[in-house]
């Protein structure tokens, strides 16, 4: 109880009434004011001023006018290695009093709050600014502006490509900012900003200055597979792959380099775009003015194949000079070939000059040339009767080519090909690359067409069928076909006959069958369509006897051997069924006996033609 009361006396003690200073309420009170008046008012978040008063290997002692001073770590001030005592510097208040009652403040986040606030103004302004290139990174630089890390991208360096980004490391450069985003606190700035205002005037002045076949001095700035630009002292020029060389270039590269210094010739420019056309080959003089005035139509050349193309060839006699070998004029041959058949990029060749024109600097060549011609010597090497083997190369509808060497084709018409075989077309007869035996029948040397025969490798069978199947002879066949009601019968010597519907009624009234043998009276021959017409009726309703093949003339039955060949084909045509093919040959094999076996004149003949059967 006595404890609180004592509690109670001191709380209730007046301690301003006690003057141990010896100054008064008022006096005390007024000196405060004056006291808080040299105190600078500070705001927490804000950035101030302060003045350097201490610096320490580990910190910097700021005044800043307030009760007690503000205390920065040294490394905070590192990128300022001048710093010394009376600076004036930024300070970002951070707290007014901590746990310990210490004002806490910041000069980097002050300076990091004036740099945003000033690039903002800089970016706005769009004033020159200067910073320190810290590093090398991804694609660029990372450039120190007001404390801040900024990317200077590596296209924003210079005008021209930069191959090496480490020689600007280390180093304080000018430049623009070019573009803030506040989101990710990014920042991006560029040198060759700076310097394109003054290069787009020096443009102008550049190309104000030009005029068409001036010749002026460049670098090398950068090649393409289409070309090469030039730097013409602040203006870019482009000189085009066709304009490097008179001569044929593959990739620029096989002339220029990277930083060569050469001299060009403007060939054209444009004010608006700021295009410039360079030559470099113009400043040589045109291979086709230095070609050899000797040189005519006739003369042989050498070169070498630049191009390929697949109707024919270039080639280079002369750097810049290039002739046309068409591919008709790479063999005598005549059959369509693609030049590729015959030459490739990079061969040496000797040719003979067809066409030569200097104004238009155009030639053409040919290599068939040096060659022998085929056709020199025609009427010699393939007269008229002599036989030859030839290759089949292709039909036409109404024959075949073939080919007796190479750069002489024949044509075989097709009613050339056989004596009795009835050709629709020539694929009937024979196959491309089939070898034919051949008669040369004419010759156009002028023209160089051959007319060839095949079939007149053989007697004409229809000169004997003539006498043989005269009107009104009579013969054994076999009907082997039914075509529209009339009969196709085989008659000897494997020659077919046309029997019409209406004369193959017999003597009993019936109609003669498939494979009924029967004697047929011929009552039509014609030699140039090859036709025998017969009839089975005649023979009865004329009141004649029958006489069998036996009644034919010996004479004309034994040169009937000239047609063994067509009596196979024929034979082997018939034989549809096997019991037709027995009665045609048993027909064959009668006449055989009643005209051949009489005539000892003819023997070696039936000899032959059975040994070709």
């Amino acid at each position: 109880m006595a404890e609180d009361t004592r509690t109670q006396g001191t709380a209730d003690f007046d301690w301003e009434a006690l003057n141990l200073d010896g100054y008064t309420l008022i006096e005390r009170s007024e000196m405060s004011d004056q006291y808080e008046k040299t105190l600078t008012l500070i705001n927490e978040k804000e950035v101030i001023k302060g003045t350097v008063a201490i610096i320490t290997k580990k910190e910097v002692i700021v005044n800043i006018g307030y009760k007690s001073e503000g205390v920065i770590a040294s490394n905070e001030f590192r990128y300022n290695p001048d710093l010394k005592v009376g600076d004036l510097v930024d300070i970002y208040v951070e707290c007014q009093e901590d746990k310990t009652g210490q004002l806490v403040v910041s000069h980097r986040t002050a300076r990091m709050h004036s740099a945003w606030l000033r690039v903002n103004d800089v970016l706005r302004t769009g004033e020159i600014i200067t910073g320190f290139v810290k590093c090398r990174t991804k694609g660029g630089l990372i450039v120190d502006v007001f404390g801040i890390e900024a990317f200077l991208p590596g296209s924003q360096i210079d005008v021209k490509p930069i191959r090496d980004y480490d020689v600007y490391v280390g180093k304080n450069m000018e430049f623009k900012v070019v573009k803030i985003n506040e989101e990710f606190r990014n920042v991006v700035v560029s040198h060759k900003a700076l310097i394109e205002a003054e290069i787009e005037e020096q443009k102008k002045q550049i190309i104000s200055g030009l005029e068409k076949g001036q010749v002026l001095e460049g670098i090398v700035k950068n090649i393409t597979s289409y070309g090469v630009f030039i730097d013409l002292g602040g203006v870019d020029g482009l000189i085009h792959i066709t304009d490097l060389s008179w001569g044929r270039v593959t990739h620029p590269e096989e002339l220029l380099e990277l930083d060569q210094k050469i001299n060009v010739v403007i060939l054209d420019f444009d004010d608006e775009k700021k295009r410039i056309a360079l030559g470099l080959k113009q400043l040589q003089p045109h291979p086709w003015d230095a070609l050899d005035t000797a040189l005519n139509v006739g003369d042989k050349v050498a070169g070498k194949v630049v191009v390929m193309a697949d109707y024919g060839a270039f080639v280079e006699i002369a750097a810049g000079v290039e002739g046309l070998i068409h591919v008709s004029e790479m063999s005598w041959s005549q059959h369509l070939r693609s030049a590729q058949d015959f030459l490739k990029i990079g061969d040496a060749v000797d040719a003979v000059i067809l066409t030569l024109d200097r104004e238009e600097r155009k030639m053409s060549l040919g290599i068939k040339q040096l060659m022998p011609d085929p056709w020199e010597a025609i009427e010699s090497k393939y007269a008229v009767e002599t036989k030859h083997t030839a290759k089949v190369r292709n039909f036409t509808n109404f024959g075949v080519f073939v080919e007796l060497e190479e750069g002489v084709d024949g044509l075989i018409h097709i009613s050339d090909l056989s004596w009795q075989k009835k050709i629709k077309h020539p694929s009937e007869f024979c196959k491309v690359n089939d070898e034919m035996n051949v008669i040369v029948l004419e010759i156009d040397r002028e023209n160089r067409r051959i007319s060839l025969g095949h079939k007149q490798l053989e007697e004409n069978p229809w000169d004997v069928f003539e006498s043989t199947f005269e009107e009104g002879s009579v013969h054994q066949g076999t009907i082997i076909e039914m075509k529209d009601k009339s009969g196709i019968v085989s008659l000897p010597y494997g020659v077919e006959g046309i029997c019409p519907a209406k004369h193959m009624r017999k003597e009993d009234g019936n109609n003669a069958v498939l494979e009924e043998i029967l004697d047929f009276k011929v009552i039509e021959f014609n030699k140039e369509s090859k036709k025998i017409v017969v009839s089975h009726t005649r023979l009865f309703e004329e009141g004649e006897d029958r006489p069998t093949t036996a009644s034919s003339s010996a004479t004309s039955a034994a040169t009937a051997t000239g047609t063994a060949k067509t009596t196979k084909a024929s034979n082997k045509k018939a034989a549809g069924t096997s019991s037709t093919d027995q009665a045609v040959k048993a027909n064959n094999k009668n006449s055989e006996k009643s005209t051949l076996g009489d005539l000892d004149a003819l023997s070696a003949l039936k000899e032959k033609m059975e040994k070709e059967e």
